[in-house]
C-alpha cells in the first residue's frame, strides 16, 4: 500500500494563445465582478441580520399566537370537556346498553338458539332417512337404467360413425389427394420457379441503383460537410472552448479575489461600527442600565414574585381540597348506587399478617409456629 500521494498529473502546454487570452480576460472579469461580489456580500450580510433580529422573533411570537388561539383552547376542551363526558358516555353505555344486552342473550336469545338448534337437528335426522331410505334406491335404479339406454345409443352412434367416415373417405379425401399429387403441386413448382426468377432479377436492379444513390449522396453531401466540419467547424470550436474555459477561470478567480476585498471592506466598517455605536451602547449597559435592573429586581420585581407564588401556593390548595371532595362525593354516589364494594375473603397464608418483619426469636415461619 503505498502511503505516499501521487504527484499530479502534468498539465497539458499551453500555447500563446492562450496565454494571449488569459491576462486581459482576468482584468476585465475582475472589475466587472468585484462591485457584485460586494453587493452580493453587503446583501447576505443584510439578510442574516434581518433573521436574527425580525424574522426569527416575529416567527416565534406568530408560533405562540397559533398555539395559544388555536392549540391551547382545543388541548383544554378536550381535556376538560370530551374526556369526561365521553367516560360518562361509556358508563352510561355500559349500564343501560352492555349489561341489558348481556342478559338478554345469556337468559333469552341462548335457550331460544338451543331450542332451534335441537329442531334443525331433528329436521335433519328425518332428511336423512329419506335419502337412505328412498331417494338413494331411486337413484340407483334410473342410474341402471341410463347406462342401458346409453350403450344402445353409443353401438348405434358407432355404426352411423363408420358408415360416414367410409363414404368421406372415397368420395371426397381419395380424389382430392389425386388433383393435388398430379395438377396443384406441379402447377405451384412452377409458380414458385417463376416467382424466385423475377426476385433475382428485382434484387440485382435495385442493388445497382443502391449503389449509384449511395455515391451520388457521398459525394454531394457527405463529402462537403466532413471537409467543413474539419477545417472550418473544428477549430473555431476548440478557440471557442479555449476562450469560454478562460473565461470560467477568470470568473473564478476574480470571485475568490473579490471575497477577500470584500472581506476586508467589510471588516473595516465593522471595526468603525463597533467604535461609533456598539462600545458607547455597551458602556451605557454596563455602567448604568445594569446598575438600574439590579435595584429595580430587588426592590420591586423580587416582592411581586414572592407574592405571586404565595397565591398561586394557596390556590393550589384550595384546588386540591376541591379535588379531593369532588372525589369523596364520586365515591359516595357510586357507594349509594352500587353498594359496597365486596372484600376479599382472608386466606391462611401461614404468614405474618401484620407489616412486621420476622425475626428469630418469634415463631413466625412454617416450622416453629404452633
Amino acid at each position: 500500500m503505498d502511503l505516499q500521494k501521487p504527484p499530479p498529473a502534468p498539465s497539458p502546454p499551453e500555447g500563446c494563445l492562450v496565454v494571449a487570452i488569459r491576462l486581459p480576460v482576468r482584468i476585465v472579469v475582475l472589475v466587472l465582478v468585484v462591485p457584485v461580489r460586494m453587493v452580493w456580500d453587503a446583501l447576505v450580510v443584510t439578510g442574516r441580520f434581518l433573521r436574527d433580529t425580525v424574522l426569527r422573533p416575529f416567527g416565534r411570537a406568530l408560533l405562540w399566537a397559533g398555539k395559544a388561539v388555536f392549540v391551547w383552547p382545543f388541548v383544554g376542551l378536550w381535556r376538560y370537556v370530551l374526556v369526561p363526558a365521553g367516560r360518562a358516555l361509556g358508563w352510561l353505555g355500559t349500564v343501560f346498553v352492555v349489561v341489558p344486552a348481556g342478559w338478554l342473550h345469556r337468559y333469552v336469545l341462548t335457550p331460544v338458539g338451543q331450542a332451534l338448534a335441537w329442531l334443525a337437528r331433528g329436521v335433519g335426522a328425518g332428511f336423512g332417512w329419506v335419502y337412505a331410505r328412498v331417494l338413494t334406491p331411486v337413484g340407483h335404479a334410473l342410474t341402471w337404467l341410463l347406462k342401458g339406454v346409453g350403450a344402445v345409443l353409443a353401438a348405434v352412434g358407432l355404426g352411423v360413425y363408420t358408415a360416414v367416415a367410409w363414404l368421406v373417405r372415397y368420395l371426397l379425401v381419395v380424389p382430392a389427394r389425386w388433383l393435388y399429387t398430379w395438377l396443384l403441386a406441379p402447377v405451384g413448382r412452377a409458380v414458385a420457379w417463376c416467382v424466385r426468377g423475377l426476385g433475382w432479377l428485382l434484387g440485382v436492379l435495385g442493388t445497382g441503383a443502391g449503389l449509384a444513390l449511395y455515391w451520388t449522396a457521398r459525394v454531394l453531401f457527405v463529402l462537403p460537410a466532413l471537409a467543413l466540419w474539419r477545417w472550418v467547424l473544428a477549430p473555431v470550436g476548440r478557440f471557442l472552448a479555449v476562450v469560454a474555459r478562460e473565461v470560467g477561470d477568470a470568473l473564478g478567480h476574480a470571485w475568490r479575489v473579490a471575497g477577500r476585498i470584500s472581506r476586508a471592506v467589510g471588516r473595516a466598517l465593522g471595526t468603525l461600527f463597533r467604535w461609533i455605536f456598539v462600545e458607547p451602547v455597551r458602556w451605557v449597559y454596563r455602567s448604568v442600565l445594569t446598575p438600574v435592573g439590579h435595584v429595580v429586581r430587588d426592590a420591586v420585581l423580587r416582592p411581586v414574585a414572592d407574592g405571586v407564588r404565595a397565591v398561586g401556593r394557596v390556590s393550589r390548595e384550595v384546588l386540591a381540597s376541591a379535588r379531593a371532595t369532588v372525589r369523596q362525593a364520586r365515591a359516595d354516589v357510586r357507594r349509594m348506587l352500587f353498594g359496597e364494594a365486596r372484600q376479599p375473603a382472608p386466606v391462611d397464608r401461614r404468614e405474618p399478617s401484620g407489616h412486621d418483619t420476622r425475626t428469630l426469636g418469634r415463631s413466625t415461619t412454617a416450622l416453629t409456629k404452633d
